[in-house]
């Protein structure tokens, strides 16, 4: 069956319409939102673990409606500051907007440290992700719900990065991160079969960021391209081949947690950030959420996502694509090591479905 894409709308329909909807539904959304907050707090978040999931999901829905209408007041406030947006890109308004992303980004993680009990280590022993005047080049696996926003939420709040990132544009259908991400560094790449002519490809749009990174700055790119499934990985071995790589083809079918990467969007922010230091991250605790069922099955659990990194040393001239793809079988085996274990429902899935 043909996948239906969904066209981003203009970018007034986005602004005039999508982003003050959200602020009006909140409103109307609130006082039932004061109610789940009691329910949901006293009864569901810790007495009844397992139970009740669909008022957990209502009232998470309902979180992220007046977390994201809130930020839309926030950002607008920012915009009449700035002179109705004329002075938006001054680094004070850049600063300020970093400011309140890293607000709504924590804002939102104490919200799931509550809910859902999640817990998010960050192990930096082999790889410094803390500002000492040297911009990063943070490239990262990119698998299961919500990892950008774990690994924008450490860089910012953590570590106080400030990170430049390039992302689907599908993700500014949300309106709060669509006007705040066209505010501060950030490039949208649009899938080819809804790429608008003139629209950079992904190793460009990485390039022209990476150009113009400071040493509090790091830039975030996720090599794999999209996030892990069996059919993309499938795909991107089938691609291998038929370019004729197979040596890489048969590497990428042993690795198990990753997709084979691509070089050129590393390669491009290398070239453009000759002094960046480069940081490769792992994580693992979202391996197994690929679907909306994967999630409902899995809510609520404790979760602990579990960040590792490393800093490499620099890409040889020649041979780029075997330094990426030893790097990233190290991250395949790390996080073959650091995998949570199944929960106790896919475990008796499991034993329900064995032939034995």
């Amino acid at each position: 069956m043909a996948r239906i894409a969904w066209r981003l709308p203009p970018l007034w329909v986005r602004r005039v319409v999508l982003a003050p909807l959200v602020v009006l539904i909140a409103f109307v959304w609130l006082p039932m939102a004061v109610w789940l907050v009691v329910i949901v707090a006293g009864v569901v978040a810790w007495a009844l673990p397992g139970r009740l999931r669909i008022l957990r999901v209502i009232f998470m829905m309902g979180l992220y409606l007046l977390w994201d209408a809130g930020a839309l007041v926030a950002l607008f406030a920012l915009w009449v500051a700035s002179g109705f947006g004329i002075w938006i890109k001054r680094p004070a308004f850049q600063r300020a907007h970093y400011r309140l992303a890293g607000a709504m980004l924590g804002s939102l993680f104490w919200a799931a440290r509550w809910l859902l009990r999640l817990t998010i280590i960050v192990d930096d022993s082999e790889g410094d992700l803390n500002p000492h005047q040297r911009p990063l080049i943070v490239a990262s696996r990119h698998a299961g719900p919500a990892d950008s926003f774990i690994i924008v939420h450490t860089l910012l709040n953590s570590f106080g990065r400030e990170p430049a990132i390039v992302l689907k544009a599908t993700l500014q259908w949300d309106p709060a991160v669509d006007v705040l991400l066209n505010r501060i560094p950030t490039r949208f790449v649009a899938p080819g079969r809804t790429k608008r002519p003139g629209q950079p490809g992904g190793a460009q749009a990485i390039g022209e960021l990476a150009s113009d990174l400071d040493g509090d700055d790091a830039l975030l790119i996720f090599p794999e391209g999209g996030n892990v499934t069996a059919r993309r990985r499938t795909r991107r071995i089938d691609q291998l081949r038929e370019a004729g790589h197979h040596e890489f083809a048969t590497r990428a079918e042993s690795m198990a947690h990753v997709m084979a990467p691509h070089s050129g969007g590393l390669l491009a922010a290398i070239a453009a950030a000759p002094d960046a230091e480069i940081v490769m991250l792992a994580h693992a605790g979202l391996d197994k959420l690929e679907t909306v069922g994967d999630i409902w099955r899995e809510l609520p659990v404790d979760k602990t996502i579990t960040l590792k990194s490393w800093t490499a040393s620099p890409a040889p001239a020649e041979g780029a694509d075997e330094w990426l793809f030893g790097w990233w079988e190290r991250v395949d085996g790390w996080v073959g090591a650091n995998q949570a274990p199944a929960s106790a429902r896919q475990a008796k899935s499991a034993d329900t479905d064995s032939p034995e």
